[in-house]
């Protein structure tokens, strides 16, 4: 049987079984999707099956608009978040949600992750900002997440989890591990007397030198 974009299905499987391996979620919990490219759609988890028994007919290929072109599953709740993102942001061609612990602590705490760590805002831009709490599954929590991700490649979504966006998956899995690196030790900090945060000339230093220079350009 042919697999409509197997390609991209298939890269979207990988990453959850890598994101279930790391302890980025448990059970079920968490979604990632990705463009399909060359196509005005997505690639997208389904809804309540474990990472470890989907199958590449179970990854879900919806529009723009969030109509089902292929699959034999419901897909994620959150994709009308994910479908938010993408039309907000052409750079973004993955997204990752985590329920990662440390993340998940932030997020129940309602605390921004500061811009500390070189690691955090080379790759993320800046600090990691909450959103609003607005209900899982609903439009407005895509609406809250493009706010909180002005400039930034990942947020904090309130008493939720993590959003980790990028051009590819396997830069997006990997925002997603700095940013939860980046969240335990700003617990481990705030224990020891307090965070000490980079100055914004730095920042964007950093954040440049990461975009144009950092690795085998």
């Amino acid at each position: 049987m042919i697999i409509k974009f197997e390609k991209v299905r298939q890269e979207v499987i990988d990453a959850g079984l890598e994101m279930l391996k790391s302890q980025l979620v448990v059970g079920t919990w968490g979604n990632i999707s990705a463009r399909v490219p060359g196509e005005d759609c997505i690639a997208i988890t389904p809804s309540g099956v474990d990472y470890d028994t989907i199958t590449t007919d179970g990854i879900v290929i919806l529009d723009m608009d969030g109509n089902i072109i292929d699959g034999n599953k419901k897909p994620s709740i959150e994709y009308n978040l994910h479908l938010a993102v993408y039309k907000a942001r052409e750079d973004v061609d993955a997204i990752v949600h985590t329920h990662s612990s440390y993340c998940t602590s932030m997020a129940i705490a309602r605390k921004p992750i500061p811009a500390a760590a070189e690691d955090l805002v080379q790759i993320v831009g800046g600090d990691v900002r909450v959103t609003n709490y607005v209900l899982p599954g609903s439009k407005e929590l895509g609406d809250e997440a493009v706010k909180a991700l002005k400039d930034r490649n990942a947020c904090i979504l309130a008493n939720h989890g993590c959003l980790a966006v990028a051009g590819n998956l396997k830069e997006a899995l990997k925002t997603a591990f700095i940013v939860e690196k980046s969240a335990k030790a700003t617990i481990f900090a705030n224990i020891m007397g307090g965070v000490v945060e980079l100055g914004q000339g730095d920042i964007d230093f950093m954040r440049d030198f990461y975009v144009n220079k950092y690795g085998q350009k």
